[in-house]
Parts: structure tokens; sequence; C-alpha cells
């Protein structure tokens, strides 16, 4: 047995032995495996030869085209700082603006399938990034006519940053990113780094003591705050997202990476973010860093951070420009902070750098001693503000106020945009007309011009009158704005954004309303036989639809045009002795000249010398049109008892119950409670019943001795007891209506409502008190409705229904470009009581000359998003027909009524001023006019007490040749107005004067070869401006 186990077991021992051999061979090969890959990791992460192969080639095909045409592939950026900075998050939202506002995509990138679902994923579109941009415009020949650009120092390529400058950044955030001895190497990952950054995060989570390290590399960093929401690691998924997308970036340009790295350095210096400061904004880049928060000259510190450039004894200006920069690279990891609040710890942490530089060879003993002696100066903000210097030249600052409007943008917001803009404005003309029109305050220069003397100015008073001037260029795409500007040197646009009272200007827009009525009457009547027409019903008032009935009665076969030259020999009263009822109120009107007020012209007569009243008793004519050409309006006033008469009514006493309302609103709302009833007693006669009507109505809670101490402060001891009891009782809540308390207190019901309303309900708001007294303000006039009196109501139901053509006429004003929501309802429309606008004066002017079509009014001409990026995006106005708004026959009889104007009218000393280039005169057309928004105070009797004007304007508007139009306007305003009397002759007197400035240019057009040298950047004055 022994034998047999002794057998055994050297069996199984000779089994065994030869396996162990295998199992360590196997272990060794492992192991070499291991090491293997661990040392080609390891060489990959010290050469990144295999990354730079394949992530080259993989970034090879992450392109874009740009074609014609919005794009059908292309993923904009949703968030980042730079990408909303330079408007990229916002392309999507300013296309559809631009789209709803007459623009269209004219080309746009197309990513490619690779990039589009790279993009997709998340990753950050790999592309050469800019890190200095802004707003540029063009004017309409091509130069550069408004530069913005941030940040406004930089360094333009990699040479050009000081050794000292590059050496302080590298070695306080990124050692050895420019390592010439991998020519493949991966900026976007530094591996022991990471591993470091790594392990604090697990330490972190362990709830372990230690210092957190960081893991980002410049490149990283530059993906964080370009592209990452809110310019912040949010997570390791983000912090994975920017190494991925720095990695491609870098290898974009192929496996050779220090080109990229370089740049990836000087990019940094130049974009750094460095916080916010008051009165600046952002600070991006080392450049603007030292001069805003230092008010260091960016170029001073390069020089003399290069110590071929500085001499011994500005050793210690070269300590301090060392520091500066030191700290700002400190700055950038906490700028908010280090940068406001943080100050003293960042001194302590530049000491702290500084030495450490010098440890490592990079600053020397000298060098380090004199910046370690120096303390940052920070700029005082209080005492020495960071200044934007604005363009004053009014055609850059309505491009930039235009782009502005177009994208819903702040100024700030706009000048940061990566846009180039191109305007329509002739800079050269823009600015040869704002030289002139200052010029114009030169007595000796206006005395030259021919603009001294009677109904033009005084010389000692040249320099207290505004210009402004347009001039438009009538094309295919539009009305081309080539001139809009003025001589007051202020942001306000007298052109676009003003209301003014411009006169005369206002019978143009009459007559064309009145040449559009008879245009419609021709139209609906013409199909009818003689017989048919004689049994029209047209209501005697309703003159204008009579006459055309007439004449076609007399001749069916008459033509538009024929009529209408016809109706321009129409004649109307010049007298200025009828009373005319309107607004609610009966008004009188006067000629300018009193010599015409026995005359009655036609109409082309009217216009050309600018008559007055011919024009009030057509514009009557117009709104009598409109109200009696419908047979309902006929019956309204034709029956008491129409249905339709109760409504009016009511309709009248809501609104007229307001205008009273609003006034005693006015007169109270700043008073205190117990003001608001002084101020109403005061104004009651001191009689018993009248006190006590007015004082039970707003006081219904008061009792007897509050009531008794009332009346005796007033009244004395001459009011008995018992009638003080009695007028009590007799006045008290529920003894009497509204309209008979106010009636016994002598006090307008409605002003007795609003001060006891008030009492009770302080607070209240305009708002509030006209909901609240809807029912009293129909109560008020409740002797309306049940007057026997028809009349009143007649006249009453009359003024809403002149209220009612008021508004129909201004639904025809605003289609030919009448600004603004309302007319006021009177005649007095007609010679321009509702106001004006000269840039709505000239395109009627265009409309007129473009044989009735409106075409879009243009300042921008074309946008050009984000140029030579994966977002390029570029917009122009459609191009259509226009639209249809005038009839041609119509458009033409104006433009001849408006010739007449100039060759023997009131603009008749611009007659022959201006030529073709073989001496034909050219075709010349306009409308004056004046206005000084008087305010007039007349006695019971009517007599005049007093006369002051508000401001005096000036205006004429223009057509020269077939194809350009503006305005001139002339303007005082305030109280000064009083004491010009200029006229219309003064604007066409200037315009004269400016005829080889306008015809120099407009014979040249916008070739854009015709002018250079126009460039204003916004941190540069404007050139002067040819004489």
């Amino acid at each position: 047995m022994e034998s047999v186990s002794n057998t055994v077991g050297r069996r199984r021992e000779s089994d065994i032995g030869p396996r162990w051999p295998w199992r360590l061979l196997l272990l060794s090969l492992t192991a070499l495996l291991i090491a293997a890959i661990v040392s080609l990791l390891a060489a990959e992460a010290r050469t990144s030869r295999w990354q730079a192969r394949e992530l080259s080639r993989f970034a090879a095909d992450l392109d874009y085209t740009l074609a014609t045409g919005p794009s059908d592939r292309l993923q904009f950026p949703r968030h980042g700082p730079f990408d909303q900075r330079f408007g990229y998050v916002d392309l999507p939202r300013f296309q559809a603006r631009l789209e709803e506002r007459g623009y269209e995509v004219a080309a746009q990138v197309r990513f490619s399938p690779a990039l589009y679902d790279y993009a997709s994923r998340g990753f950050y579109v790999p592309y050469a990034e800019k890190t200095r941009t802004g707003l540029t415009v063009e004017e309409c020949r091509g130069h550069p006519y408004y530069a913005a650009r941030y940040p406004r120092r930089h360094y333009p390529h990699f040479a050009a940053v000081p050794d000292l400058a590059l050496e302080s950044l590298l070695f306080i955030e990124n050692r050895g990113l420019l390592d010439t001895t991998h020519r493949y190497a991966n900026p976007a990952v530094d591996w022991p780094r990471f591993a470091r950054a790594a392990l604090s995060q697990v330490g972190r989570a362990l709830e372990l003591e230690g210092q957190s390290a960081g893991g980002s590399t410049l490149a990283t960093q530059m993906e964080k705050f370009r592209h990452s929401p809110g310019g912040r690691t949010a997570s390791p998924r983000e912090k994975l997202r920017q190494m991925l997308s720095a990695s491609v970036r870098t290898y974009r340009r192929g496996a050779e990476t220090l080109t990229a790295r370089q740049d990836l350095a000087r990019d940094y210096l130049n974009s750094v973010p460095l916080a916010a400061a008051p009165g600046y904004g952002e600070v991006h880049g080392l450049g603007d860093g030292l001069w805003v928060w230092f008010g260091a000259d960016f170029d001073e510190v390069n020089r003399l951070l290069e110590p071929a450039f500085a001499a011994p004894e500005e050793l210690p200006q070269r300590g301090q420009a060392l520091r500066r920069v030191v700290a700002l690279m400190i700055a950038q990891r906490r700028p908010a902070w280090y940068l406001n609040g943080g100050r003293d710890d960042l001194e302590h942490l530049t000491d702290s750098y500084l030495r450490l530089l010098h440890e490592a060879r990079l600053v020397g003993g000298e060098l380090r001693d004199a910046a370690l002696a120096q303390r940052l100066e920070f700029r005082d903000f209080d005492s020495d503000p960071v200044t934007h210097r604005l363009p004053s030249d009014k055609g850059r600052q309505v491009a930039r106020a235009q782009l502005a409007g177009l994208l819903g943008l702040s100024f700030y917001d706009l000048d940061r945009l990566d846009l180039e803009a191109s305007t329509t404005l002739n800079g050269a003309l823009q600015s040869e007309v704002t030289d002139y029109l200052a010029r114009l305050a030169d007595p000796q220069v206006a005395a030259e011009l021919g603009i001294l003397g009677h109904r033009l100015l005084d010389a000692e008073r040249t320099a207290e009158v505004t210009y402004s001037f347009t001039l438009y260029e009538r094309s295919e795409a539009g009305f081309l704005v080539r001139v809009q500007t003025d001589n007051t040197g202020q942001p306000f646009d007298l052109n676009e954004s003003s209301k003014l009272e411009l006169g005369s200007t206002a019978k143009l827009r009459v007559l064309a309303t009145y040449l559009e009525i008879l245009a419609e009457l021709h139209a609906q009547y013409r199909p009818l036989t003689p017989e048919a027409l004689g049994v029209v019903p047209v209501d005697r008032q309703d003159a204008l639809s009579r006459w055309v009935i007439d004449r076609l009665r007399a001749e069916p076969e008459l033509s538009l045009e024929a009529l209408l030259a016809e109706a321009m020999t129409r004649r109307y009263s010049a007298s200025p002795y009828e009373r005319f009822f309107t607004g609610g109120g009966e008004h009188t009107f006067s000629n300018f000249n009193r010599q015409d007020d026995r005359r009655r012209p036609t109409l082309e007569e009217a216009l050309r010398e600018s008559l007055n009243l011919p024009f009030v008793r057509l514009m009557r004519d117009i709104v009598n049109h409109h109200i009696y050409h419908h047979p309902d309006r006929r019956r309204l006033l034709e029956d008491d008892d129409h249905p339709l008469r109760m409504l009016y009514l009511s309709r009248f006493a809501d609104q007229e119950g307001q205008v009273f309302l609003s006034r005693f609103w006015r007169e109270y709302r700043s008073l205190a409670p117990q003001a608001r009833l002084e101020t109403l007693f005061e104004g009651v006669r001191p009689l018993a019943s009248r006190l006590a009507a007015a004082h039970r109505y707003v006081l219904p809670d008061a009792d007897l001795a509050t009531f008794r101490a009332f009346l005796r402060e007033r009244l004395g001891d001459a009011v008995p007891e018992e009638r003080i009891e009695r007028l009590y009782h007799d006045y008290g809540p529920g003894a009497y209506d509204l309209n008979d308390q106010g009636y016994v207190a002598r006090i307008h019901p409605l002003e007795l409502w609003l001060v006891g309303y008030l009492h009770t309900h302080p607070q209240a708001t305009y708002r509030e008190l006209v909901a609240a007294s809807t029912a009293e303000r129909q109560h008020v006039y409740e002797w309306l409705f049940t007057s026997r009196h028809r009349g009143a109501r007649d006249s009453r139901i009359r003024t809403l229904l002149e209220r009612d053509a008021f508004d129909e006429i201004h639904r025809r004003w605003a289609r030919l470009g009448y600004p603004f929501e309302r007319l006021v309802p009177s005649l007095a429309t007609a010679i321009g009581s509702s106001g004006d606008r000269p840039a709505s004066l000239a395109e009627l002017v265009g409309i007129i000359l473009n044989d009735g079509e409106r075409l879009p009014t243009l300042r921008i001409d074309g946008l050009h998003f984000a140029a030579d990026t994966p977002y390029e995006t570029r917009l122009a106005p459609v191009r259509d027909a226009g639209e249809r708004v005038m009839a041609p026959e119509v458009a033409r009889t104006l433009r001849a009524a408006l010739t007449q104007v100039v060759e023997a009218g009131t603009a008749r000393r611009l007659a022959g001023s201006f030529t073709t280039r073989d001496g034909t005169p050219l075709a010349l057309g306009g409308k004056t006019g004046t206005g000084d928004n008087r305010i007039e105070t007349r006695g019971h009797s009517g007599q005049l007490l007093d006369s002051r004007a508000r401001n005096r304007t000036a205006t004429f508007v223009f057509f020269l040749g077939d194809d350009h139009f503006g305005t001139l306007t002339a303007f005082v305003p305030g109280r000064g107005a009083d004491d010009f009397d200029f006229t219309s002759a003064l604007p066409v007197q200037i315009l004269k004067g400016m005829e080889p400035i306008l015809t120099r240019h407009l014979r040249q057009g916008c070739d854009h070869s015709a002018a250079s040298g126009l460039m204003v950047s916004s941190d540069r004055e404007r050139p002067t401006p040819g004489a």
C-alpha cells in the first residue's frame, strides 16, 4: 500500500511540475502587454501622434459652404458668452425679425453632413474663431463709414506678444503649451494635470482633506468662456465636451500643432474675460484690461516689457508694467472678485507669482524687485471714467439707430455684434451737407446765400435756427435714403422722430385725398348710363359726388385723367368771413396775404400760391363726402327717431365726459385729500345752499356737527341754526341726483363726483376713475337725450360724424405714409394742425414720383452676419414691385401741380437752379409750408387777448428730376420762436444755395470709386467735411 501511495504521489508531482513555466510565461506576457500599452499610452500622452493623425482626418470632414438662399442644414449655437456677444445665438431671432421687416436671406452657410452630425451631438463647431469683432457699416459706395472694435486693443499676431507677457501667462496657466519637442502635441489635454484634477475631485467626493486642483488648459478654458453655458464648467460631461471640442479645433488645420498652439496663446491674451467695469461694460483681453482697470497705455506697456526698447532708468515703470500683466493673468481665474472686492488678495498673489517667476528664471532679480516695490493702482471710475466717443455725425447715428431698431438691441449690444452692414447713405454728400447746414449760423455765409431779409432771417439770430435735411433716391429696391442730417449735433432726429406743425404742406395731403376720392367716384359711376346717373340719390351736402355725376352725365366717355385735370380747375372761395362749425365749435381761418381774401382761385392756383381758405373749404367737401355719401349716415341726421341716434348721443356723452374728467383729474391728482376738499370749496360762491350741496355730496357721511362747523367757518353766524339743520337734511344723500346737486352748487357734476370719489378712493388711478364714472358720464348728459331742442342733438351727432370722417381720412393718409395714429378732427387739419413729419412728407412725394407705388424706405440695404464663420448669413431687402397706394393718374396730376409751385408759385426762386449735364433745366417740384403752432387767447366777445408761438417751422418738400426727392426744414423751438417771422422762402433759398453740392454728387451717384477716406471709428474724431 505504501509503494502504491508513493507511486501516485510521484505521478501527481510529475503532472504538476511542468505547468508552472507556462503560467509564468502567461503572466509575463500579460505584464509585458500591459507595460507595452502603458508605454504606448505614455508615449501618446507625450507626443499625441496617434490622436493627431486620427483627429486631423476627422476634422477634415467638418466643413461648411456658403450658398444662396436660406440654409436647410445649419445649427446655431444655443449658449456661450462669446456666441451670445457676437450674435450667433440670436441669429435665428434676428433673421425672423428682419424677414418681418422686409428682408430676406440672400446667402447662408450649409454644414457638411459630418459637421451637422457633430454639432447635433452638442460639440462646439471647429473654425478659426475671431477674438476681435464688432459692428462695421459701409456707406453706399462701399467705403467704411462706422466701425466699433472689441476689444479695442489687441495683439495682431503671435510675434507682437512680448516674451514677458507670454511667459507670465504660460507659467501661471499652461507651462508646457509651447514645447517645441513635440510637433503633434494636443494642447487641450495636460495628462498629469488632468490626473491630479481627477484625483482631487474624487477626494472632494469622498470628503477627504486637500486642496482642489484644476485640470483646465488654455484650450479648454477658451472653450469654456467662449461656448459653455454661462462660461462655466457645470459638470464632468461639460468638461469632456470642452476637451474634445478643443482637440478637434486644434487639429482642424493638420496634425502638427505648434502654429495652432501659438495662436491659442495669442487668442487667449486677446480675449480672456476680465469682468465688467463701470461705464464700460464687459472687459476682454489683456490690452483692454490694462486700459480699463489701470488706465495703462497698451502700447507703452508692451514697449516696457521688451528689454531692447526700455531704458535702464525706466526700471520702476517696467516693474509696474509687469506687475499689472501678472495681476491680470491671475485675476482671470475669478475676475469679478479680484478686480473689485478682492484687490488685496490679488496684490498678495501677484507678489507670490513674481517671486516664483524669478525662481523659474523667467524674470531677473532687478525686475522682480522693481515689480514687488510697486502697488496696483486701479482706475477711479468716478473721477476718471472710461468714456466712449460716440459718432457725432447724424448719418452714423441714423445708421446705428436703424440697425438697433431692426434687431431689437441696445447700442451696447449692437456694437459688439459680428456684423457688417451697408447703409444707403452717401457718406461724402452727407458730410458736405452737414457742414453746409452748420455754416448757415455764420451771418456772413447767410448773407452770401441770400437768407437774410424780410420773411427770412436777421443777421443777429442766424445761429438760433435748426435745419434738417433729407434726400432720397428712387430705385427698384425702394426709396433709398442718401442724406439724413441736421445741424443740432444731437442724437434726436428731427426728420424721423418729431411731430411738427408743417403748415401748408398738409395741403398736398388734402389734395391727394380729394383726387383719390374723385378717382374712386369715376370708377363707381362711369359704367352707368347718363339716364342711370340721373336717378342716383346724392345728398346736397356731398358736392364731390354731385360734381363727378354731373361731369359724367355731360361727357359719358370722360377719362379719369381728363376728369382730374378738370378737378384742378374747380374754384373755391378764399374769403375768410365765414364761420366754420368744426371740431365741436365755431372757427374762423385766414389767408397769409389779405389781398387774396376776395379771390376765388382754382385749386391749382390755390396750391401754387398756398392759399388757406380754399383748402379749408375743400377739406369740408371731403368730410361731407365721407358723411353724406353713405345713406345710413344721411338718415341719421334727417330722422330724429332713427335708432342709431341714441347710440351716437351716448357715445358723445361718454367721450365728452372723459374730456371733462381728464381736465379735473389733472387739477386734483397731485393734491392731498384735505387739499382737494379745500380747493373744491374755495371755488364755491359763499352761499349757504351752494356750500351745503357741495359738502353733503363729497362728504355724505359727515355728521351734523361737522357740517355746522364747516358752514360756520365760511359764513360765520349769518345762517340760523334751524336753517343749518334743514340744509343738512335737504341736501343729504339721495335728496338730489348728481346733476341737480352740481347745479345747486354751481360746480360741474363730474368735478363734484371726482372729488367725492377720490376722497373715498385716494389711491385711484385715472383708468379706475374712467371705469367707475361710466354711468355718471351718461347721467350728466341726460338732458341731451330728453331735450326738445333737436338742434342740440344734431350738432353733437354732426361732431361725431365729423370725427368718423376724419378716421376714414386718416386711413387714407396712413396708406400714403402719414406717421401718427390720428388726425385732429377739425378742418384746421387742412392747413397743418394735425402735425406731420419731414421724412413722411418726403415719402409721399416719393410715391407721387413713383406713379403711385409705395416702396419701402431703406436706410440699411444689407446685413452680413458672422462673415467667414459657420454661421455666416447675408440678408438683403426683398425686391418686389411695391404696393399700389395711388392711381397713376392721381400721381401724375399731383406731380404736375407740384411742378407749378416751383415754376410760378411759392417756390419760384428755385426755378432753373438745377440743370442736367447739357444745361437743360431739371424738372423740379415741391410744396412749401410754414407753421408756428400758435396759442391764442381770446375774450368773451372773441377779441384776441394774446398770441404766442410755441415753435416755428418752415418746410419745403421737393423732388429733383425723376429719381431724387426730399425735405428741408427750418425750425425754432420754444418761446423764442415769437421773435422769428421767416416763411418757407427760407428753406427754398437754402436748397438753392445747396445746388453745387447736390448737383456734383447726384451726377456721380453712388459709384464705389467716387470718393475715399470716409472711415470714422467709434473712438476717432469725425473728419472735417468739405466746405
